[in-house]
């Protein structure tokens, strides 16, 4: 059993990506098909669905690559880890790349995204930059 759910997440999703792998599959929780959704919103993969195994619950994953085979995604990276929380407020929510890049908070209203974090003005603890 891992510790940190979500790094493991976002490591299967970094090592997919490099292997060229067209979708990763790992033990799906409400967090991670939450991480999933704002991931296809944004554009970053192609789909995702939860298929049950049993009494196991497995979240699978397209991966999404242009046109000449590189990744949508550059860079995950994990920010707030359960040896350093990281909370930020509505005002406080970085802008990842300048905007070009999404950050994506647990708030009191649910999983989203740093940009509707900010619009509907709540803050959070913030899980990860994605560019």
């Amino acid at each position: 059993m891992t510790t940190d759910p979500v790094a493991d997440m976002l490591t299967r999703i970094r090592n997919g990506l490099r292997a060229r792998h067209q979708r990763v599959e790992m033990p799906s929780s409400k967090l991670k098909v939450e991480l999933a959704r704002i991931f296809k919103e944004e554009g970053y993969i192609s789909n995702y669905k939860v298929s049950e195994e049993g009494r196991k619950r497995i979240l699978r994953i397209v991966l999404r690559y242009d046109a000449d085979g590189e990744s949508t995604i550059s860079s995950l990276e994990r920010v707030s880890r359960p040896g350093r929380r990281v909370y930020v407020s509505a005002h406080e929510i970085p802008r990842v790349l300048g905007d070009l890049g999404v950050n994506i908070l647990t708030t009191p209203r649910g999983v989203m995204s740093g940009k509707s974090a900010r619009k509907a003005g709540v803050g959070g603890e913030l899980l990860c930059n994605v560019h």
